[in-house]
Formats: C-alpha cells, sequence, structure tokens
C-alpha cells in the first residue's frame, strides 16, 4: 500500500507553469510596442507617399488608441468569466494581421482602419496579461515578475524604432509594417499552450464579479487607484507625444537622416527604458523600509529630472549627440515607474475585477494622454509652423505627473495592497 500524497499548497513564488506563461506574456508585450511604434518610425515616408500633413500621420496612432481604450474595459469583463488565454491569444492574431494588413493601404482611410484594427487585438492582451500574472503569483513576488514583464515595452519600442526607420529607409514603409506583423501569429499559437491559473488563487476571499456599477464605484472610491491612475495618464500623455514625434524631430530639425534618427531614438529608448524598468522596480521594493506609498515615491520623485533633460534636450542642447544623451538619462528616470505603477493597480483590487481594473486604467490613460498628445502636437505644429514648439507639451505632462504622484505619497495613508502579504 503506497503512502497517501502529502496534500498540495501552492508554492510561494508561484504555481505550475508560471515561468513558461510570463515568457510568453512577456514575448508578446515585446511584439505589442514594436508593431505600435513602427508607424512613428516610418511617418515621414508615408505622409509623402499618401499625401499627408503632419496631424494626419498621427491620427493613425490615435486611431489605434481609441479603439484599444474603448475595448479595454469590454475584454476586462469578457476576461473575468471566460478563457482568458484563448482571449488573449485572438487577440494577438488579431493585432498581427492588423498590422501586416496595413502594408495593403492605399489611402489614408485605409491606413486609419487598419491601425484602428490593431487597437482591438491589443486591448484583449493589455487587459488580461496583468491579471494572468497576478494568479501566477503572490502579491509580494508581482512587483519583480512586472518588473520582468515591463522591460519589453522599452525594448520593444526600441526594436520598433529602429527595425521600422531601417526598413522604411531601404524597403519603403509596406514592408515595415508587413515585416512587424506576421511574427505575431507564432506568439499567438503559443499563447493556447499556456495554463489557465485558477481567478483570483491567491485572494484572501473568492467573490463573484460585481456588476459594473459596483466595480466603478469600488475603483473611484480607492483613493491610491485614482492617483496613480491619474499620473499615469499625465505620463502616457508625455511619452506617447515623444515617442511619435521625436524621430521625426531629429530629422527636421537636426538634419538627421531618417533610418539614424530611428535607430537612435531605439538605442536610447531601450538603453533606458531597459534600465529604468529594472532599476525602478528594485528601488520601489527597497523603499518600502523606509517611506509609506513607496511605489508612489519612487515613480513620482524618479520624474524630476526626467522634466529638467527633455526640456533641455529640446531646446537648450543643439548637437544630436547631446539630445540623445539627455533623452537616454531622461528615459532612464521616466520608466522607473513602470512595474511599481502597474504593481499598484493588479493588487489595487481582488481578481472577481482585476482585469477590469486595468480595463478602466487602460481608458484613462490612453483618452486623456496619448490619444491626443500625438494629434494636438502636430496640430500645433501645423498652424505654428513649428514643431519644437508644440513638443513643449511634453516636459509639461511629465512634470503634472511628478505632482500628483509625490502628492500621493504624501497624502495618502499606507494601503495593505502595496505591502507584502503576510
Amino acid at each position: 500500500m503506497s503512502p497517501a500524497a502529502p496534500p498540495s499548497r501552492p508554492p510561494p513564488s508561484g504555481v505550475d507553469g508560471a515561468t513558461y506563461a510570463v515568457v510568453v506574456l512577456t514575448a508578446m508585450n515585446l511584439l505589442n510596442y514594436v508593431d505600435r511604434w513602427v508607424p512613428s518610425a516610418v511617418k515621414d515616408l508615408f505622409k509623402k507617399d499618401l499625401g499627408l500633413t503632419d496631424q494626419q500621420t498621427a491620427l493613425p496612432l490615435s486611431a489605434f488608441i481609441i479603439v484599444y481604450m474603448l475595448a479595454s474595459p469590454v475584454f476586462g469583463s469578457l476576461a473575468e468569466r471566460g478563457p482568458r488565454k484563448l482571449l488573449v491569444g485572438a487577440g494577438v492574431a488579431i493585432w498581427s494581421l492588423a498590422t501586416a494588413g496595413a502594408a495593403l493601404a492605399g489611402s489614408f482611410y485605409a491606413l486609419l482602419v487598419a491601425r484602428a484594427l490593431v487597437g482591438i487585438g491589443e486591448a484583449a492582451y493589455a487587459t488580461i496579461a496583468p491579471s494572468l500574472i497576478a494568479d501566477f503569483f503572490p502579491p509580494d513576488k508581482r512587483n519583480k515578475v512586472f518588473t520582468i514583464f515591463y522591460v519589453a515595452t522599452p525594448v520593444g519600442s526600441a526594436i520598433g524604432f529602429a527595425l521600422g526607420g531601417f526598413l522604411g529607409e531601404h524597403w519603403g514603409w509596406r514592408a515595415a509594417f508587413l515585416a512587424v506583423g506576421l511574427p505575431g501569429l507564432l506568439v499567438a499559437l503559443l499563447a493556447l499552450t499556456m495554463k489557465e491559473p485558477l481567478r483570483g488563487r491567491f485572494d484572501e476571499k473568492k467573490v463573484a464579479p460585481p456588476p459594473w456599477s459596483t466595480a466603478l464605484r469600488t475603483l473611484a472610491g480607492h483613493k491610491q487607484y485614482v492617483v496613480t491612475v491619474a499620473g499615469y495618464t499625465a505620463v502616457t500623455f508625455a511619452t506617447g507625444g515623444i515617442a511619435d514625434w521625436l524621430a521625426t524631430f531629429l530629422s527636421r530639425h537636426r538634419g538627421m537622416a531618417l533610418d539614424q534618427a530611428g535607430f537612435l531614438v531605439g538605442v536610447v529608448t531601450v538603453v533606458g527604458g531597459l534600465g529604468g524598468t529594472v532599476v525602478g522596480g528594485l528601488v520601489a521594493d527597497r523603499a518600502k523600509r523606509y517611506t509609506r506609498q513607496a511605489y508612489l515615491a519612487v515613480s513620482g520623485l524618479a520624474l524630476i529630472p526626467a522634466v529638467v533633460l527633455t526640456f533641455v534636450a529640446l531646446y537648450v542642447a543643439a548637437s544630436p549627440a547631446v539630445i540623445l544623451g539627455c533623452i537616454l538619462v531622461a528615459q532612464f528616470f521616466l520608466w522607473a515607474y513602470n512595474a511599481p505603477v502597474n504593481a499598484i493597480i493588479v493588487n489595487a483590487v481582488d481578481g472577481s475585477m482585476r482585469a477590469r481594473a486595468f480595463g478602466v486604467s487602460i481608458l484613462c490613460i490612453h483618452l486623456f494622454g496619448d490619444a491626443a498628445s500625438p494629434p494636438l502636437i502636430g496640430e500645433v505644429s501645423d498652424r505654428m509652423n513649428n514643431l519644437p514648439l508644440a513638443l513643449g507639451m511634453v516636459p509639461v505632462a511629465i512634470g503634472v505627473g511628478a505632482v500628483i504622484w509625490i502628492a500621493g505619497w504624501r497624502l495618502l495613508p499606507d494601503h495593505a495592497p502595496e505591502s507584502p502579504a503576510p
């Protein structure tokens, strides 16, 4: 007679299949940002080919973001009731096909529709992936895991700029869209091989998903969540604007070739963003020993040097080398918020509405953030014939984000969601 097996308990570092899931989801996050920023690297090419204005070149990004932010709460709701890995896989397949399909666009409106469809696919992934990670790892491990997961954001953005600029310069903007779109289909298939973790596995209480009216009241009453998303919105306004226009600024106003500008923007984004994401996540965990609201403290304080360096890059530095050096260090400080802020959001509520918390945050940060900033910068550039002046909105928005998060750090009481689980 064989001895009885010991009772199973979830290991403290995660659950079965957690590492594989993080690898697959991080690969998706990488491709997410590659596909998102390729249009910004080749905008002057399709501007000339399709006969567009500066404002029109920014509208495909806005179309993507508008659909993305509107679809995110819908997928958040679906994810709290249905199989999440299937929704994620379908989303990645949709955005990959839509990105490749933009290569066939023969008019401004065709390009607009193709980029809008990318938003549907990314909404499924971006809303659901954090809730999956939360069910693979307990609260005290999530900031570290999100540090790994969100490293793909600056790396993917950098690849998008560099690869887009290179392909666009040598083979045209259509080749750039096609080359970055199709690989996502393989990752979509990998999503189906992940394990589906038990929803709310590490929550103390298991509750049914509440109706939207209750969920929205809960989120609106959670001061830490509100302050976090408000600062996130201002920072997203800034990052969307500078990401969409920096390569064009260097090409037009600092005499750099388009492929060189895209490549160098990609390099400073990946180096600064990678370092900032990793160091920000590590410092935020250490800071919990010394101050309340440590995640908000690190995120807000890091934005102060980012404001100064962005201003210097746009209005003081004249040489491309100095500009890129300032942007690199600014990116380091700017990306320090990446893991801690998303850890606050995922820990703010239990598993019954975690995906919707991300869906609502995505709606807010893009509706008032990077859905508005690229076309607004383009509109001011068209009217004033002065792109550098229009880019002044970027350091101002970073400063607003700093004020909001620092105020939250100093004024909000400590919250249990930000503390390690006992």
